[in-house]
């Protein structure tokens, strides 16, 4: 029988609080993120994230045998949800049209559809600040 070496991983959120002087909020929020100190963190170990396999080796031990790819199914939820959302932008993305709808409801349509790949693309592209 085979031998294989799995890679689990789980996240553990840590936290910081600090205080920033700014002129909003959303320039403190931006102040926070740019912070790189992390000596004074905090780790969540109750919210701990799902355990999720990241990587596995056709041998007894890891990175000394092939690489297998493993299976979407047991990537971090997370990740498959965002994988999700790319595929779902590309299909609103293409041209967009009435099929089956009224020209009322295709008018009321588009505007959503649009506003919200205007916020899609902002989250696949980082864009901090242009996500409502």
């Amino acid at each position: 029988m085979p031998l294989y070496t799995i890679e689990t991983t789980y996240r553990l959120p840590c936290y910081r609080q600090r205080t920033f002087e700014a002129p909003s909020l959303e320039a403190a929020c931006r102040l926070a993120l740019q912070d790189e100190d992390w000596d004074s963190d905090n780790c969540d170990y109750e919210t701990v994230g799902e355990t999720y396999i990241t990587g596995a080796w056709m041998s007894p031990a890891a990175y000394s045998g092939p690489t297998i790819r493993v299976p979407d199914c047991f990537d971090e939820t997370v990740q498959r949800k965002a994988g999700m959302f790319g595929e779902l932008l590309a299909l609103l993305k293409e041209r967009a049209q009435p099929l089956g709808l009224s020209g009322d409801e295709f008018e009321g349509w588009l505007p959503r559809a649009l506003a919200a790949i205007t916020r899609a693309d902002a989250i696949l592209s980082d864009r901090l600040g242009e996500v409502r």
